[in-house]
């Protein structure tokens, strides 16, 4: 499980490869979280707006799901960059704030249902919508959607 994992937009891959060593920094608009998997989290997300549904899906299915792509693979420092599909990026960034609401709470039940009370404190709605923003921008600006951790 990752401690901090920032999502953030960058104009390209290069750019947000740059970013491994020390994190996207300010310069970079981002939205931040704790304790969660990053890779897993995007690929519940990708499932959820090709598949729609409140329900969670067994584990099996999402395990078999395209998970994301590496920018920088991981070395044996446990840190991470990811890029978002693109068409989740611009899924998220269409979409409509029950979906997001929706997303959170079958979201929010699984993370209950592996990790219990070792659960992230972040709010996942918030984290979601702020993610969502980020997708509207870069969908905009015509950059990527990425995700570093730690």
């Amino acid at each position: 499980m990752a401690h901090d994992i920032v999502f953030f937009l960058a104009p390209d891959d290069e750019t947000a490869a740059a970013t491994r060593l020390r994190g996207p920094g300010p310069a970079l608009e981002s939205v931040t979280c704790r304790f969660i998997e990053p890779d897993s989290a995007i690929a519940e997300w990708d499932m959820y707006f090709e598949e729609p549904s409140a329900e969670v899906p067994p584990i099996e299915q999402l395990l078999e799901w395209s998970w994301p792509e590496w920018v920088t693979a991981p070395l044996n420092d446990g840190v991470e960059v990811f890029a978002l599909p693109s068409r989740l990026t611009r899924a998220l960034a269409s979409a409509r704030s029950t979906q997001l609401e929706e997303l959170a709470g079958r979201w929010t039940a699984r993370l209950r249902s592996a990790d219990g009370d070792d659960m992230t404190d972040d709010d996942l709605l918030a984290v979601l919508q702020g993610v969502a923003r980020l997708a509207a921008s870069a969908v905009g600006t015509g950059g990527g959607l990425y995700s570093w951790s730690f």
